[in-house]
């Protein structure tokens, strides 16, 4: 699999999405239309989502300590869950309130149209930038996987929300053209901020699927099943090794994998080549999958009787 480089992906986010927000508040203030706020303010959280991408990005480079003995690789995990929560509240949260309460309370304002125009067809034009810098990467991530596979089965959840906010975005921007177009064209204020209520909308609905997302890699997801078996593949290959009983593994980590072996070793072998046989194991694990940094071998001959983590995969 191609390595996608996360860093470039949220930095050319940030960078995008810096431009846009003050761009659409500009045109927000101009326009008076609501439906460009909501987008401006979804920019905004945007923007203040890749600086918390990029906070867990260097908290996680941090060095095992004696409380954190397995180092602090699930920042990765913590502040793109983060980042859900603040689209789901500031951004949808808030477009949604806000159309609502111009319905409630509609205002006869005039409108500078062109500015909202201007604004949201260059908006659309930057997000789409960016939005091909996270796809060109993703494509790395997913290595010909379908969609729905390669999202299911991401252990590094930093390109596909990057991937998922810039399309939510382009297809917000869509929305609010559509909107500022109907409301110039009918004159009927009530279109500005329906736009700003579907923009919302969509935004809560993306902020879901990616909670539930990366939910699932901070309670402690496995390994691809690929990674599984050739992990199981390697173990069992080693000399000195009857069978693999179990093995287990979690993802502390986009890159760091904790692998648990229960190995039946050869009953002939003494301690000393069992200890030897260990190492093999761990230096041949390693040396196919790095990401397997945190690898623990126990000799077992029945393995979990239960069968929970079974070494079939």
């Amino acid at each position: 699999m191609s390595h996608a480089d996360s860093r470039k992906v949220v930095l050319a986010a940030l960078a995008g999405n810096v431009a846009i927000a003050a761009c659409k508040f500009a045109a927000a203030f101009l326009s008076h239309s609501t439906a460009t706020l909501a987008e401006a303010v979804h920019s905004l959280a945007d923007t203040g989502n890749q600086a918390l991408l990029l906070v867990g990005m260097y908290l996680a480079a941090r060095p095992a300590t004696e409380r954190f003995p397995f180092g602090r690789a699930s920042e990765r995990y913590f502040w793109p869950f983060v980042v859900a929560v603040m689209l789901l509240s500031v951004g949808g949260a808030f477009a949604i309130f806000d159309g609502i309460d111009h319905l409630l309370h509609p205002a006869a304002q005039d409108h500078a149209f062109g500015w909202s125009y201007g604004v949201l067809g260059v908006s659309l034009v930057m997000e789409a930038i960016s939005f091909r810098v996270a796809a060109q990467e993703f494509r790395k991530l997913s290595a010909g996987q379908t969609l729905q596979r390669a999202l299911l089965e991401a252990r590094d959840p930093t390109i596909p929300l990057v991937l998922a906010e810039d399309a939510t975005a382009m297809a917000g921007l869509v929305v609010a053209l559509v909107a500022v177009g109907l409301n110039n064209l009918t004159g009927h204020e009530y279109w500005d901020p329906i736009g700003s209520i579907v923009i919302g909308a969509l935004l809560c609905a993306v902020a879901l699927v990616l909670a539930k997302i990366t939910h699932g890699l901070l309670i402690g997801e496995s390994a691809t099943p690929e990674h599984r078996a050739r992990a199981l593949e390697l173990a069992a290959s080693v000399e000195g090794v009857e069978r693999v009983t179990q093995l287990l593994t979690m993802h502390l980590g986009p890159d760091v994998i904790l692998l648990a072996l229960k190995i039946a070793f050869r009953p002939s072998l003494s301690v000393a080549d069992v200890e030897d046989v260990t190492n093999r194991i761990e230096a041949k694990v390693r040396a196919e999958l790095p990401q397997m940094r945190k690898i623990f071998i126990e000799a077992d001959s029945q393995g979990d009787l239960r069968g929970v983590g079974s070494a079939r995969t």
